[in-house]
């Protein structure tokens, strides 16, 4: 690849970081009591996310839809199957909790998604009219019910967040 090719990669992780990073900041902000910061955090996620869609669309890495979830497939299934187990080892080594729990949500949770993106890949017409329900805690996704308890965390249906 060319160095602009790599610069527009890395251009696009950074831009990715920051405005996730920025997300969880306008949380905090919220929960502090600074809606106006909050609301700034959340604009600045945003251009965040304009940036990085216009760095992976210069690298040619968005592709049709087909192609896109086979490509969603193959990242959550090297997250649960490689990634994440190595990184829930060395957690548990280092006696890291946290950080242990954290990496075991998201595992599940890539498996979770790496099914829900297989069945996308059969009929990628299927389920106009989906809704999705994101657990707040650990990220369960579900299509259009969320169970009464989250099966990974326990989080109660109602904190659930509609994706329409």
């Amino acid at each position: 690849m060319s160095r602009s090719g790599d610069n527009l990669l890395a251009a696009f992780e950074g831009e990715s970081q920051a405005s996730a990073r920025y997300l969880a900041f306008a949380e905090t902000a919220d929960a502090e009591g600074y809606p106006g910061t909050a609301k700034l955090f959340r604009a600045a996620a945003r251009a965040e996310l304009v940036h990085a869609r216009n760095h992976l669309k210069a690298a040619r890495r968005i592709g049709g839809t087909l192609d896109n979830v086979r490509a969603a497939i193959e990242g959550e299934t090297h997250e649960f199957k490689e990634m994440y187990p190595d990184m829930v080892k060395d957690a548990v080594e280092e006696g890291d909790t946290e950080a242990r729990h954290s990496f075991e949500f998201a595992m599940s949770i890539e498996m979770v998604h790496a099914k829900l993106f297989k069945k996308a890949l059969e009929n990628p017409a299927a389920n106009p009219d989906a809704v999705y329900y994101v657990c707040p805690l650990c990220g369960h996704t579900v299509l259009n019910e969320p169970p009464k308890k989250c099966p990974y965390c326990g989080v109660d249906s109602a904190k659930f967040m509609e994706i329409p």
